[in-house]
């Protein structure tokens, strides 16, 4: 039997414009998870996106499943989740997103960031919900991002995650402790 979910998806409309629609298409069309709905449909409660440290959180999400997503816009509530589970301050957060403290600050409840700040939003949370998963302890994960790592050089996780090529190493180095090898 083939299971079908109800999305919201940007399609034009007969005007040749994008907007967003609800869809009914089988999962596999877009590898959704069973869990997963990646943006709420109109007319629906808000939901939270951002799912750190839960069973369908970022690093399980599918590459169109975040692209879905960022696309979308991450909302402030998200934000401010994000913000509360890494511990990190408007001023961290704002230069590992290569934004002003103020864009993030600005920002109130459902008011949703830009595609591309989003995406970056997407990002973070994504090797946040990694490190949580492989660490099995926020607190500890959250220490060690802020701690020098010879696998690194001597230099401190969190100084590389403010670009695409440096957060891609920082889930590396975190697989790589997922498989035991010293890092």
């Amino acid at each position: 039997m083939v299971k079908f979910y109800t999305m919201a998806v940007k399609k034009p409309n007969k005007d040749n414009v994008n907007s967003l629609q609800e869809v009914n298409e089988p999962a596999v069309a877009y590898k959704i998870s069973s869990t997963l709905r990646a943006i709420p449909a109109p007319g629906n409660k808000e939901k939270r996106i951002l799912r750190i440290a839960s069973s369908n959180a970022e690093n399980h999400m599918s590459a169109i499943e975040k692209m879905t997503v960022s696309k979308a816009g991450i909302s402030k509530l998200d934000l401010e989740h994000l913000k509360t589970k890494t511990r990190l301050d408007y001023d961290k957060l704002a230069s590992v997103l290569s934004v002003t403290r103020a864009t993030l600050i600005n920002k109130k409840g459902k008011d949703k960031f830009n595609p591309t700040v989003s995406e970056k939003i997407v990002s973070l949370a994504d090797i946040y919900a990694f490190g949580y998963e492989v660490f099995e302890d926020e607190e500890k994960f959250n220490k060690w991002m802020f701690r020098p790592n010879t696998s690194l050089g001597g230099e401190v996780p969190y100084f590389f995650i403010d670009n695409e090529f440096g957060r891609e190493e920082i889930k590396n180095l975190i697989g790589r402790i997922e498989f035991g090898v010293y890092s």
